[in-house]
Protein backbone atom coordinates (compact mmCIF):
# COMPACT_ATOMS: atom_id res chain seq x y z
CA UNK A 1 0.00 0.00 0.00
CA UNK A 2 1.33 3.43 -0.92
CA UNK A 3 2.05 5.52 2.20
CA UNK A 4 -0.13 8.35 0.86
CA UNK A 5 -3.12 6.13 0.03
CA UNK A 6 -4.71 6.82 3.43
CA UNK A 7 -4.19 10.57 3.17
CA UNK A 8 -6.66 13.12 1.91
CA UNK A 9 -3.94 15.18 0.27
CA UNK A 10 -0.19 15.30 -0.08
CA UNK A 11 1.70 16.24 3.07
CA UNK A 12 3.77 19.39 3.38
CA UNK A 13 7.25 19.11 1.91
CA UNK A 14 9.07 21.78 3.90
CA UNK A 15 9.65 22.58 7.55
CA UNK A 16 7.70 25.53 8.89
CA UNK A 17 9.15 26.62 12.23
CA UNK A 18 6.68 29.16 13.58
CA UNK A 19 8.66 31.83 15.42
CA UNK A 20 12.06 30.73 14.07
CA UNK A 21 14.96 29.04 15.85
CA UNK A 22 14.89 29.30 19.63
CA UNK A 23 17.83 28.98 21.99
CA UNK A 24 17.47 26.18 24.50
CA UNK A 25 17.73 27.00 28.18
CA UNK A 26 18.94 23.64 29.42
CA UNK A 27 18.16 22.85 33.01
CA UNK A 28 17.56 19.31 34.11
CA UNK A 29 15.27 18.82 37.07
CA UNK A 30 15.01 15.73 39.21
CA UNK A 31 11.95 13.67 38.31
CA UNK A 32 8.77 15.33 39.51
CA UNK A 33 5.54 13.41 40.02
CA UNK A 34 3.65 16.55 38.95
CA UNK A 35 4.73 15.79 35.36
CA UNK A 36 2.46 12.72 35.32
CA UNK A 37 -0.40 14.85 36.65
CA UNK A 38 0.26 17.51 33.98
CA UNK A 39 0.17 14.77 31.35
CA UNK A 40 -3.19 13.50 32.61
CA UNK A 41 -4.62 17.03 32.58
CA UNK A 42 -3.41 17.64 29.03
CA UNK A 43 -4.55 14.21 27.85
CA UNK A 44 -8.05 15.13 29.04
CA UNK A 45 -7.76 18.57 27.40
CA UNK A 46 -6.65 17.00 24.10
CA UNK A 47 -9.37 14.34 24.15
CA UNK A 48 -11.99 16.99 24.89
CA UNK A 49 -10.67 19.21 22.08
CA UNK A 50 -10.69 16.28 19.66
CA UNK A 51 -13.96 14.66 20.74
CA UNK A 52 -15.23 12.60 17.83
CA UNK A 53 -11.74 12.14 16.36
CA UNK A 54 -10.11 8.73 16.77
CA UNK A 55 -6.75 9.50 18.43
CA UNK A 56 -4.19 7.72 20.56
CA UNK A 57 -2.56 9.85 23.26
CA UNK A 58 0.61 8.86 25.13
CA UNK A 59 3.04 10.53 27.53
CA UNK A 60 6.53 10.30 26.01
CA UNK A 61 9.95 11.77 26.62
CA UNK A 62 11.97 11.98 29.80
CA UNK A 63 9.14 13.36 31.94
CA UNK A 64 7.29 10.08 31.34
CA UNK A 65 10.06 8.02 32.97
CA UNK A 66 9.98 7.87 36.78
CA UNK A 67 13.45 8.40 38.24
CA UNK A 68 14.84 10.19 35.17
CA UNK A 69 15.93 13.82 35.39
CA UNK A 70 14.42 15.91 32.61
CA UNK A 71 13.80 19.35 31.23
CA UNK A 72 10.45 20.31 32.77
CA UNK A 73 8.64 19.99 29.44
CA UNK A 74 5.93 17.33 29.19
CA UNK A 75 5.98 15.67 25.77
CA UNK A 76 2.83 14.04 24.44
CA UNK A 77 2.32 12.14 21.22
CA UNK A 78 -1.08 12.18 19.53
CA UNK A 79 -1.57 9.65 16.74
CA UNK A 80 -4.20 10.54 14.13
CA UNK A 81 -5.48 8.66 11.11
CA UNK A 82 -4.36 11.27 8.56
CA UNK A 83 -1.66 13.84 9.32
CA UNK A 84 -2.63 15.81 6.21
CA UNK A 85 -6.21 16.30 7.43
CA UNK A 86 -5.31 19.15 9.74
CA UNK A 87 -8.94 20.24 9.84
CA UNK A 88 -9.63 17.10 11.90
CA UNK A 89 -7.25 17.97 14.73
CA UNK A 90 -5.33 21.25 14.41
CA UNK A 91 -8.26 23.65 14.81
CA UNK A 92 -9.40 21.80 17.92
CA UNK A 93 -5.95 21.87 19.48
CA UNK A 94 -5.53 25.57 18.72
CA UNK A 95 -8.99 26.31 20.16
CA UNK A 96 -7.93 24.42 23.32
CA UNK A 97 -5.12 26.92 23.81
CA UNK A 98 -2.17 25.21 22.14
CA UNK A 99 0.01 27.18 19.72
CA UNK A 100 1.40 25.83 16.45
CA UNK A 101 5.20 25.60 16.56
CA UNK A 102 6.20 23.15 13.78
CA UNK A 103 4.59 21.92 10.58
CA UNK A 104 6.83 19.48 8.74
CA UNK A 105 6.42 16.29 6.71
CA UNK A 106 4.68 13.71 8.87
CA UNK A 107 4.74 15.83 12.04
CA UNK A 108 2.97 18.76 13.62
CA UNK A 109 3.94 20.24 16.96
CA UNK A 110 1.71 22.40 19.09
CA UNK A 111 2.63 23.57 22.56
CA UNK A 112 1.35 25.58 25.45
CA UNK A 113 2.11 29.31 25.40
CA UNK A 114 4.26 28.68 28.51
CA UNK A 115 6.22 26.10 26.46
CA UNK A 116 5.92 23.52 29.23
CA UNK A 117 3.90 21.00 27.19
CA UNK A 118 4.75 19.87 23.65
CA UNK A 119 2.15 17.91 21.70
CA UNK A 120 3.60 15.96 18.77
CA UNK A 121 0.95 14.98 16.24
CA UNK A 122 1.89 12.05 14.01
CA UNK A 123 0.03 9.73 11.71
CA UNK A 124 -1.03 6.52 13.46
CA UNK A 125 1.15 4.28 11.28
CA UNK A 126 4.25 6.47 11.62
CA UNK A 127 7.13 4.33 12.99
CA UNK A 128 8.15 7.28 15.19
CA UNK A 129 5.16 6.58 17.46
CA UNK A 130 6.44 3.07 18.20
CA UNK A 131 9.99 4.39 18.58
CA UNK A 132 8.90 6.90 21.24
CA UNK A 133 7.07 4.17 23.14
CA UNK A 134 9.94 1.69 22.78
CA UNK A 135 12.40 4.16 24.32
CA UNK A 136 9.99 5.23 27.07
CA UNK A 137 9.08 1.69 28.09
CA UNK A 138 12.70 0.53 28.07
CA UNK A 139 13.91 3.47 30.16
CA UNK A 140 11.11 2.82 32.64
CA UNK A 141 12.31 -0.75 33.15
CA UNK A 142 16.11 -0.58 32.67
CA UNK A 143 17.96 1.33 35.40
CA UNK A 144 21.33 1.05 33.65
CA UNK A 145 20.15 2.61 30.39
CA UNK A 146 18.12 5.19 32.31
CA UNK A 147 21.34 6.23 34.13
CA UNK A 148 23.28 6.29 30.84
CA UNK A 149 20.68 8.49 29.21
CA UNK A 150 20.61 10.87 32.15
CA UNK A 151 24.41 11.13 32.31
CA UNK A 152 24.48 11.86 28.57
CA UNK A 153 21.97 14.67 29.01
CA UNK A 154 23.92 16.08 31.95
CA UNK A 155 27.16 16.04 29.92
CA UNK A 156 25.44 17.86 27.06
CA UNK A 157 24.30 20.54 29.48
CA UNK A 158 27.85 21.81 29.73
CA UNK A 159 27.57 23.25 26.21
CA UNK A 160 25.51 26.09 24.80
CA UNK A 161 22.61 25.14 22.54
CA UNK A 162 21.33 27.82 20.19
CA UNK A 163 18.75 25.42 18.75
CA UNK A 164 16.59 22.83 20.46
CA UNK A 165 17.05 20.52 17.47
CA UNK A 166 20.84 20.60 17.82
CA UNK A 167 20.53 19.42 21.42
CA UNK A 168 18.16 16.63 20.37
CA UNK A 169 20.53 15.59 17.56
CA UNK A 170 23.45 15.41 20.01
CA UNK A 171 21.63 12.66 21.94
CA UNK A 172 20.97 10.55 18.84
CA UNK A 173 23.84 8.04 19.13
CA UNK A 174 22.97 7.16 22.72
CA UNK A 175 19.27 6.90 21.93
CA UNK A 176 19.95 4.61 18.96
CA UNK A 177 22.10 2.33 21.12
CA UNK A 178 19.49 2.22 23.90
CA UNK A 179 16.71 1.40 21.43
CA UNK A 180 18.82 -1.38 19.92
CA UNK A 181 19.13 -2.93 23.39
CA UNK A 182 15.40 -2.44 23.92
CA UNK A 183 14.63 -4.30 20.70
CA UNK A 184 17.02 -7.09 21.64
CA UNK A 185 15.38 -7.36 25.05
CA UNK A 186 12.01 -7.71 23.33
CA UNK A 187 13.42 -10.30 20.97
CA UNK A 188 13.21 -7.97 17.95
CA UNK A 189 16.96 -7.39 17.66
Amino acid sequence: MDENSERRRADVTTVELVGGVEALDLQLHEHDERWAQAYREHERRIRDALAGVDVEVEHIGSTSVPGLAAKPVVDIVVAVDDITAEEDYLDGLLAAGYVLRVREPGHRLVRTPARDVHVHVLQRDDPAVDEYLLLRDHLRSDAEDRALYESTKRALMTGRWDDTNAYADAKTDVIVAIKARARAARGRG
